[in-house]
């Protein structure tokens, strides 16, 4: 037993006859640690970034809202007569009416010879 311990201790193991088995066991141990690290890296970096788009599509949809309501206090009819009377403009008082235009019927190309 204490000869099993200093023995790996002392990394005897690595030194047998048969050692190259081991050192390709360890190589490929420390390819996976390698390569398992880089992929936790690229998650974490990944789950930040989702991280700060989320806040930011936060900022933009209360920036729309905003935004919004503050158009729809614009396009009221008090606020627009409001803007126009600082420029002298009134309402008009008569209602509009509305304009038609009739068009004229298009002749055959029969009619049209015989005229």
């Amino acid at each position: 037993m204490k000869s099993g311990v200093f023995g790996i201790l002392k990394a005897r193991f690595l030194l047998n006859d048969d050692a190259v088995k081991n050192w390709r066991f360890i190589v490929f141990i420390i390819l996976l640690a390698i390569l398992m690290i880089a992929n936790t890296q690229r998650y974490e970096q990944k789950v930040f970034e989702i991280a700060k788009l989320s806040n930011e599509v936060k900022e933009l949809r209360s920036e729309f809202v905003d935004r919004r309501s503050e158009l729809q206090k614009l396009k009221m009819e008090s606020t627009v007569t409001s803007e126009m009377e600082k420029k002298d403009i009134h309402p008009s008082t008569v209602p509009p009416v509305k304009i038609e235009v009739k068009k004229e019927e298009e002749k055959s190309f029969f009619k049209r010879i015989w005229q």
